[in-house]
């Protein structure tokens, strides 16, 4: 296991203890989408969207307890979207992280229901996170509701993903495949690196640089992602693989080919690497980090 492996495990060790104390348990009859809630965003995962936001903030100081409620808030919303994107009307997959989807283990309607939760309950947590100073607080909220949302965010590239296709013009369809990943899976990445930014009250140079790093980190994932889609193990990887090819989606893979696809990906690295060590030593983890988003196995 290498360094970077260690380092989050260690911090999802941590933070999976601190996440699930949110969850408290209720006796009512609501109790079965707080069981699905809390099944969900506990499912595992890498935990790689709150580390982010943690060690960016660590990069200007901003202890752990103060990042938690920004790096808890992105965990529930991101694992919202994975509730959706696994539902029959979507991507209609059975396996989560080699577990049962939310619908599989509950039911559609539950399912959707604990996506919605979760999607609401971010918004409170962060609202409510005293820890973190009320300006601060608003430009979060602000920030986490462009990401996910309909207009250029997460929701956006969701649509993408679904009704994308290719069209025949190469610079067309090189765009559509970067606007896809940017919304769809860079965005979310973008917000998580932005935040620790914002928390750690960084000057608007150090921001842009944290923010392409994000970028750049972010395709490179969601091409490690497409690869692992046509070459990884399945129980490795703990969802249902090929997927893309039998529902005939958009990729960087279908586009690009595996060899030029890696090769894209290994370029973005070297460059977000070598922008992030603009922050020296203290940067060393978030390079380790950005090496190991094309070398994982799941």
């Amino acid at each position: 296991m290498s360094d970077i492996q260690n380092i989050l495990l260690e911090f999802s060790r941590k933070f999976n203890k601190d996440l699930e104390a949110c969850f408290p348990l209720s006796q009512g009859a609501e109790k079965r989408v707080i069981d699905a809630m809390k099944y969900s965003v506990m499912n595992g995962g890498k935990r790689l969207r709150p580390y982010l936001l943690c060690a960016c903030a660590e990069l200007f100081g901003v202890e752990y307890e103060t990042a938690f409620p920004a790096a808890a808030s992105i965990e529930m919303l991101h694992s919202y979207s994975l509730i959706h994107d696994d539902l029959p009307a979507m991507d209609n997959d059975d396996l989560r992280r080699g577990k049962p989807t939310c619908h599989k283990q509950f039911d559609e309607a539950t399912a959707i229901l604990a996506g919605d939760g979760l999607l609401t309950y971010a918004f409170g947590f962060l609202a409510d996170s005293l820890i973190i100073k009320p300006e601060v607080r608003l430009t979060l909220i602000q920030l986490l509701a462009d990401a996910s949302g309909a207009f250029g965010g997460m929701v956006s590239g969701q649509t993408l993903d679904i009704y994308a296709s290719e069209t025949g013009n190469k610079a067309d369809d090189e765009a559509i495949i970067s606007r896809l990943e940017e919304m769809k899976t860079g965005r979310l990445l973008r917000y998580a690196c932005e935040a620790g930014a914002v928390l750690g009250m960084a000057s608007l140079e150090e921001r842009n640089i944290i923010i392409s790093y994000a970028r750049k980190i972010g395709q490179a994932f969601q091409i490690a992602d497409d690869i692992l889609d046509r070459e990884g193990n399945q129980e490795i990887v703990g969802k249902t693989l090929h997927k893309d090819d039998t529902q005939s989606k958009f990729t960087f893979v279908s586009y690009y080919g595996i060899g030029k696809a890696r090769e894209k990906a290994k370029n973005l690295v070297d460059s977000a690497v070598n922008e992030i060590g603009y922050f020296k030593e203290k940067s060393e983890n978030l390079q380790k980090l950005a090496r190991y988003i094309i070398d994982r196995d799941h």
